[in-house]
Order: structure tokens, then C-alpha cells, then sequence
């Protein structure tokens, strides 16, 4: 099994969305989920080498999103993005290279079980 066809089994098996943006802010994965939340659910269509503002294209939504990638950056912590109407927390995760540079970052879902 190529690690390719691993790590994509296991990013499906992942319960809620995940979807990996480049440095550029172009979204380059997304897992079963997060293809079923985006494409049937919420209409979009063919995301996977587009910008991630043509889903998030209102100015306040872009200048959240670049602010919080400069300071997963600065300070490799996580950023808490919203909860959703479905009680989903959402968060962005810095993603590093082996070489330990910066190469995007994961918007990540997970059930809310605070109340």
C-alpha cells in the first residue's frame, strides 16, 4: 500500500470534514466528509485546486482566515474558527513539511460537547 492511499483511508475515516489548504489559500484535499458537506450539502462544485475565498469570499471572512494562518505561523497553535449550526467546533491547523516549513493548514471539524 503506497502511503498516499494510507493517509486518504484515514482522512476518510475521520467522522467530520477535513480539507487541507496550500500557503497560496488553495485548497488542495478533502476528505469524504468534507466533499459530501461542501458539494451535496452546501452546493459547491470541483473545490480541489481552487482559492478557499471562492467559498469564503465575504472581506470579513478572508481577513479571519489570513489572519488566523499568520498566527498559526507565528505560533504553531491551533485557531478556533466557529461552531457550526450542527454543533461542529471548527478549527484551522497549521500543517508542516518534514523540513519543518510551514505548507498550509487543515480546516478541521469535531463534534461541540460543550454546552
Amino acid at each position: 500500500m503506497e502511503d498516499n492511499e494510507m493517509l486518504k483511508g484515514i482522512l476518510d475515516s475521520y467522522p467530520y470534514p477535513i480539507v487541507f489548504v496550500d500557503n497560496e489559500y488553495i485548497i488542495r484535499f478533502m476528505n469524504k466528509n468534507a466533499q459530501y458537506h461542501y458539494y451535496e450539502e452546501r452546493g459547491y462544485k470541483d473545490l480541489i485546486g481552487k482559492s478557499l475565498f471562492e467559498c469564503h469570499s465575504n472581506e470579513k471572512s478572508i481577513e479571519k482566515i489570513k489572519q488566523g494562518f499568520e498566527g498559526i505561523k507565528k505560533n504553531g497553535k491551533e485557531v478556533f474558527v466557529c461552531v457550526t449550526s450542527r454543533n461542529q467546533r471548527v478549527y484551522m491547523q497549521g500543517v508542516k513539511n518534514e523540513k519543518g516549513e510551514w505548507i498550509g493548514f487543515i480546516e478541521r471539524f469535531e463534534l461541540n460537547l460543550q454546552i
